[in-house]
């Protein structure tokens, strides 16, 4: 199965909800690196595809005005730097931005590797907005599995067979089901109780103190 490792179990975790292809996502991750970090022993860690760019919404890179902008602000916030190589396909602009394509290769990761999928998260993202690789590409992922361990050849078969549509799919509708509608989000969940926690501009220490609540709270 490719699809987010959630139960309906009272065991609380921790769901990261993104998309590949979200910007302030990619500025997120170092701070949900640190965080997963710190606290992967302590409680799971899920990440779920969103879903940004889907069915007739599928922009053009150079279609989308905006972009070069919210980057600059992405990284005043947040630090985080975007590659040549982006600024590159941000220029030509032909780029098709594909979260379904995207989403099936971010789970054909995942499914071999689901305590990693944060880390695995992060790779990926840095293949588009660092090195500037289409993340629609078979080979992009074949890439990232190589770089992490896993099986090549099994993420792309994974990718472009049933498995990857069907798991993106079912991640896009378990961010809807959340009410996760902005990227990223970040949730922590135990049954059928849920608790959200700031994400992008929010310090390591304080998602710490937030999960700490959070946690508090669901165990009441």
């Amino acid at each position: 199965m490719g699809g987010p490792n959630v139960t309906d179990g009272a065991e609380p975790r921790v769901v990261y909800v993104f998309d590949a292809y979200c910007g302030w996502c990619y500025g997120f991750d170092p701070a949900v690196l640190v965080f997963w970090e710190a606290n992967r022993d302590r409680v799971a860690f899920d990440v779920v595809s969103g879903g940004l760019f889907t069915g007739a919404r599928r922009p053009t890179l150079g279609s989308l005005g905006f972009i070069r902008e919210a980057n600059e602000r992405v990284s005043r916030l947040t630090g985080v730097t975007f590659g040549p190589a982006f600024d590159a396909l941000l220029d030509d602009g032909r780029l098709v931005l594909d979260s379904e394509r995207a989403a099936a290769g971010f789970a054909a990761l995942r499914a071999q590797a689901p305590e990693r999928a944060v880390p695995l998260a992060a790779a990926l993202q840095r293949r588009f907005y660092v090195d500037g690789e289409s993340l629609s590409d078979p080979d992009t992922v074949a890439s990232v599995a190589r770089a992490n361990g896993l099986d090549a050849d099994r993420a792309v078969a994974f990718m472009t067979g049933a498995e990857g549509p069907r798991a993106a799919a079912e991640d896009f509708a378990f961010a809807r089901a959340l009410g996760a509608t902005t990227f990223p989000s970040l949730l922590v969940l135990a049954g059928d109780r849920g608790v959200q926690l700031p994400a992008v501009g929010t310090p390591v220490e304080a998602l710490g103190r937030h999960l700490d609540e959070a946690l508090g709270m669901l165990a009441a």
